[in-house]
């Protein structure tokens, strides 16, 4: 495979070669006398699931941190509520980036990074993963040239650098092209796209070290029943009755409750170390979802905080672990929702989110004897294991280009 990338290029695209449609970079022209006060940075911007963010090859990014991170803050025009003089969306979920690189691993093919770019404050956070852009990366990685482009379908499996688990997306590509359009329709984004399926392996407990990571199915936690859950993202399920909710608010008239912002934040806050995350103040984790009865026919109706303000929709891992809450027998989740009379196998939890539904395939494997946290009490009298779980996705790529940064930031490569 040919050398990745440099930095600070422009695209250009080469036709009638043995890598037929292969972007390639090219540096811009420079007049003589050209006065450089930006740097070019080779991106795409793309949709992944319900999520919006920027896309980097790893190799087009500052190798240190500190750099990287002042890059992307001035790429996304943080911080500032607007971002408007970047290429954030001034939404938690319009400001993401994922970060591709080829992975080393024998069983990856993909490596992805997750940063979350703050729209008002100067910081980008790595401390957990993404699942709807994750749904991007398949794609971005075949468009690249990092994985070779079957006929119909592409396998991508990618290592979540964030969380150090696996996932494989399946994408159409027929004719050895990626294809965005489809009959797909996913809660969250208007019209169809091609599906993306993806499967996640073995991710219980992928941040706190357990599916349970307090050990128990419920705690209480200031005053407060909960479930503190880890199926790849942690989370803490409350009833939204605890609150005095229903649980079918909208977003904004969750976000203007200042004393429920308040009593939320307070649970999160002693939720943290107690699910093995530390201090969570300045953190993107837990998420805080607050949980009802299903109003439209599904499993369970969600509003979630992540953490600070209430999603759209909800997180795609987020879901996977509400879902698997819903199977804990005597758990917050399993007490209001609305369970499948299927209890072994794979079983289709329907998750209610304020723009629609979410779907989460979970396969797991009942055996008898005691409780663990990471085989908790279960559906029936004996214990569930999580073995799999599934769900579908799409993307779509909206641009590619560049993206400018002040060379004051970062002085490197191609220049305007």
């Amino acid at each position: 495979m040919s050398e990745p990338p440099g930095r600070g290029a422009a695209w250009t695209e080469e036709r009638g070669t043995s890598d037929e449609g292969r972007r390639r970079l090219k540096a811009p022209r420079r007049r003589a006398g050209d006065t450089v006060t930006q740097t070019a940075i080779s991106c795409a911007v793309m949709r992944g699931g319900t999520s919006k963010g920027l896309m980097f090859l790893a190799d087009d990014l500052p190798g240190d941190r500190a750099t990287r991170d002042a890059v992307l803050l001035a790429a996304m025009g943080s911080p500032d509520e607007r971002q408007i003089d970047g290429m954030g969306g001034s939404h938690p979920l319009t400001s993401k980036v994922a970060v591709v690189s080829l992975s080393p691993r024998d069983n990856a093919d993909v490596e992805y990074l997750f940063l979350q770019v703050w729209p008002d404050r100067a910081e980008v956070s790595d401390s957990q993963n993404c699942g709807n852009m994750l749904a991007a990366v398949g794609p971005f990685a075949i468009e690249q040239g990092l994985v070779a482009a079957g006929d119909p379908v592409t396998p991508v499996r990618i290592w979540m650098r964030n969380t150090q688990t696996l996932a494989t997306a399946l994408v159409q590509t027929p004719g050895g092209r990626v294809r965005y359009d489809g009959p797909a329709r996913i809660d969250g984004v208007p019209g169809t796209h091609a599906p993306i399926p993806i499967e996640f392996a073995d991710v219980a407990g992928s941040s706190c070290g357990a599916l349970l990571p307090t050990g128990n199915v419920t705690d209480v936690v200031e005053g407060t029943q909960v479930t503190c859950i880890d199926n790849g993202m942690p989370v803490v399920c409350i009833a939204a009755s605890e609150f005095g909710l229903s649980g079918h608010e909208s977003p904004a008239e969750l976000e203007g409750d200042a004393d429920l912002i308040r009593r939320v934040e307070a649970i999160r806050l002693a939720a943290g170390p107690l699910m093995n995350l530390g201090d969570v103040t300045d953190a993107t984790v837990p998420k805080m979802s607050l949980l009802s009865p299903p109003a439209h026919g599904g499993t369970v109706s969600t509003r979630t905080f992540i953490p600070h303000r209430v999603h759209e929709a909800i997180g795609v891992l987020g879901a996977v672990s509400v879902a698997t809450a819903c199977l804990l027998t005597g758990s917050v989740a399993h007490a209001v929702a609305v369970i499948p009379q299927k209890t072994e196998g794979s079983t289709e939890i329907v998750v209610e989110h304020p723009t629609g539904f979410f779907t989460v395939t979970i396969e797991v494997a009942l055996s008898p004897g005691g409780a663990t946290p990471r085989n908790p009490p279960g559906v029936s009298d004996g214990t569930v294991t999580v073995t799999r779980s599934a769900l579908l996705r799409t993307a779509r790529l909206l641009m590619r280009g560049e993206v400018f940064v002040p060379s004051s930031v970062w002085n490197q490569g191609a220049s305007l």
